[in-house]
């Protein structure tokens, strides 16, 4: 839930602007568009700490294309693509 109380829409958190906070909700690698192999990809994000219930913000965006995003991912700031962190669902 926001602020308001009302229940977020799940976003992938590659379409995410700079400033939004949410909680992650599930990985979905399948279709991300990411480079990765999808098992690869899903393990490389579960080591960085992208996993359910963590809390993330987007901290950074890149100057070209808004690539690569700043997360803070509970207390830790890591540096990802776009097109990996499609694969990260958050409300």
């Amino acid at each position: 839930m926001n602020e308001h109380g009302n229940r977020r829409r799940p976003l992938r958190l590659g379409l995410a602007r700079r400033g939004y906070r949410g909680v992650i909700q599930r990985l979905a690698t399948k279709g991300a568009g990411s480079a990765l192999p999808d098992a690869e990809l899903e393990s490389r994000l579960i080591e960085l700490g992208f996993v359910e219930g963590a809390k993330v913000e987007i901290l950074h965006e890149g100057i070209v294309s808004r690539d690569p995003i700043a997360v803070r991912v509970d207390n830790v700031t890591i540096a990802v693509r776009r097109r990996e962190a499609m694969a990260v669902i958050v409300a």
